[in-house]
């Protein structure tokens, strides 16, 4: 069970942290000591105040030149991390434009610490609540932000499709949701061919899925559907080694789904909708029945893909999920996946794109994403690519050739089996963390869900 840093009681044994910008004023009750230690107040920098005693009376902390303010996020999960043992509280007059809540949550993500293969410890500076941050609420994003980050972190040994499918009856069971999942042969027999032809080279014990968890009966119908590829070897189109090092990761779009299904049911936001995430549960394995470049699946909504590179599958265990979700015509279908290596090279790890035909929808997100440090960007279903997805011989293709444009021409595949939803949005992540970042060490790391949590309300308005 993934578990957030407590927050500190409001007592008096709470110690005072000053936050202080670059080259500005020090507090007078900091004290000389700040000047003769050197304290500047540049990014991340902190001054320790002793007291008579020896002792330790409180102690500012750096938030940098107030106009290089938007390079980082969460500032605050730095102090979380370099703190002293003991309980905090943010003192003296807070800067202008301070977001209280996002410096709580920062401080909350900066305790998760992997800890299932070897101990670790989480940072022991604890926070007093800012006036005004619902702290049960912080505490709810950042166990399903935590969630997340387990799930992918998890190697693909331990993370298979049936053990993501554990993963999920577990959440359903403390969110008090109904799950089903499809296994095996009973996936063709249930009309998902192309997410049986994906998995269907495993090991038996690791044999493709697909989990449907509900939550909820009355209110708009919302949607999840994330990519669950446990492990991509690329199939016989086989990965180099240096591309396969990550491909535990493969299924973030699952987990990030999944901790987004936890947010919206700790913190109420489920209850005034229906609620259904559906997960492509697969391995692409190497074998003598996996699926062959040139070869031609017929999918649940009945268009032929053409397979024309054995690692791009991601699109083809969503295609049958998103056909099974639009059956519904759900008022809001998400899917989210790592999908293609074309979106890192257009916006790097930090930023996913997403895709969205409705512009109310999208400026919501865009804007969401903003005021919650949680940052996207739009691209556009551009209509004419729609050509390089036709092969001819069949009515889709898997990788169209040429190289160019692969977020795009995935999000255009996709789209094509999504139709029925009322709106659509598909984001393509990265789903980790490549270097530390404050509140985001190296890692498994959940992308747009708190912009979508954050979005919802007017998305369903």
């Amino acid at each position: 069970m993934p578990t957030t840093t407590v927050f500190a009681p409001n007592s008096a044994d709470a110690r005072p942290l000053w936050l202080v910008a670059k080259d500005s004023l020090i507090p007078a009750e900091a004290g000389r000591w700040p000047s003769v230690a050197g304290f500047t107040g540049k990014a991340g920098e902190i001054c320790l105040l002793p007291d008579d005693a020896g002792g330790l009376r409180g102690a500012l902390f750096g938030l940098g030149d107030p106009a290089r303010a938007g390079r980082g996020r969460f500032p605050l999960a730095r102090a979380a991390e370099a703190l002293p043992a003991g309980d905090w509280y943010l003192a003296g007059d807070l800067p202008d434009g301070f977001d209280r809540d996002q410096a709580a949550l920062g401080w909350l993500l900066a305790g998760y610490r992997f800890d299932r293969y070897a101990s670790a410890s989480a940072p022991r500076a604890r926070l007093v609540v800012p006036d005004g941050v619902d702290a049960a609420r912080a505490r709810a994003i950042a166990a399903g932000e935590f969630l997340t980050r387990d799930l992918i972190n998890t190697p693909a040994a331990d993370m298979g499709p049936a053990d993501l499918a554990d993963a999920a009856a577990d959440l359903a069971s403390r969110i008090g949701a109904a799950i089903t999942v499809i296994t095996d042969d009973a996936l063709i027999e249930a009309g998902f061919p192309m997410i049986h032809a994906v998995g269907r080279a495993a090991a038996a014990d690791r044999a493709p899925r697909l989990i449907d968890l509900r939550l909820g009966g009355s209110g708009p119908a919302v949607t999840l559907v994330g990519k669950g590829v446990c492990f991509d070897t690329g199939g016989l189109n086989l990965k180099p080694g240096a591309s396969m090092g990550l491909m535990k990761k493969d299924m973030g779009g699952a987990a990030t789904v999944l901790g987004l299904a936890q947010m919206l049911a700790e913190t109420g936001a489920a209850s005034g909708m229906s609620l259904r995430v559906l997960i492509p549960a697969v391995e692409n394995a190497v074998a003598g029945n996996a699926i062959r470049p040139g070869d031609i699946l017929r999918s649940r909504k009945g268009l032929t893909v053409e397979i024309n590179n054995t690692d791009a599958e991601g699109r083809l265990v969503l295609a049958d999920a998103l056909a099974f979700a639009a059956e519904e015509k759900p008022a809001l279908l998400i899917s989210m996946a790592t999908l293609t290596g074309a979106a890192r090279v257009a916006l790097g790890p930090d930023i996913p794109p997403f895709y969205c035909d409705d512009d109310d929808a999208a400026t919501a997100l865009s804007r969401a994403a903003t005021a919650v440090a949680d940052p996207i960007w739009r691209m556009p279903f551009w209509a004419p690519y729609e050509s390089l997805i036709e092969p001819g011989i069949a009515d889709l293709d898997n990788a169209p050739s040429g190289g160019m444009a692969g977020s795009i021409t995935a999000a255009l595949f996709l789209r094509r089996f999504a139709e029925g939803a009322a709106r659509y949005a598909h984001f393509d992540i990265y789903g980790w963390q490549p270097t530390a970042a404050p509140g985001r060490p190296k890692g498994g790391v959940g992308q747009a869900a708190r912009a979508i949590l954050a979005a919802l309300p007017e998305l369903l308005a």
